[in-house]
């Protein structure tokens, strides 16, 4: 497989005039951009002095290894004749301490022609596709439940 190479770049929007002098003399508010693409406001989670309105890295985190098991799973059920309507996942992640403890991914999956229980085993193939899963030090478990 080749390689792929991704560019974006975070720019810290959060200077209050006196920039770093004090840790709380500045926001943790930053801007994502790439190329072609809307951008994220992003800022800490606000347990950290960040602002709730904004998205912080560890949700997107959350978000990417649940947007990478999801992309893996239609790719998968579409090959295997499992005709998927709906989608949605109500994912949660641990963090403890320093460190992301667990993400677990509970996907609510519609289908409308397929077998129901190899759209539910697909599931284990999909995680063992993610990138994003292959790339974490710390267990993704999956709940899916198939209608």
């Amino acid at each position: 497989m080749a390689a792929h190479h991704y560019r974006l770049a975070v720019e810290w929007t959060g200077n209050r005039g006196t920039g770093t002098s004090g840790y709380r003399d500045y926001e943790r508010s930053h801007v994502i951009r790439a190329d072609g693409k809307p951008d994220i406001a992003g800022s800490s989670d606000p347990a950290f002095r960040g602002d709730a309105a904004r998205w912080n890295p560890e949700e997107l985190l959350l978000a990417s290894a649940s947007a990478c098991h999801k992309l893996w799973y239609l790719h998968l059920c579409a090959d295997a004749g499992i005709v998927v309507t709906a989608y949605v996942d109500h994912a949660e992640a641990t963090l403890n301490g320093d460190r992301f403890e667990r993400i677990v991914l509970r996907p609510h999956v519609t289908i409308s022609a397929g077998d129901r229980e190899l759209a539910a085993r697909l599931h284990h193939q999909a995680h063992e596709e993610c990138y994003i899963a292959k790339s974490v030090n710390f267990p993704i478990d999956c709940e899916p439940s198939i209608e």
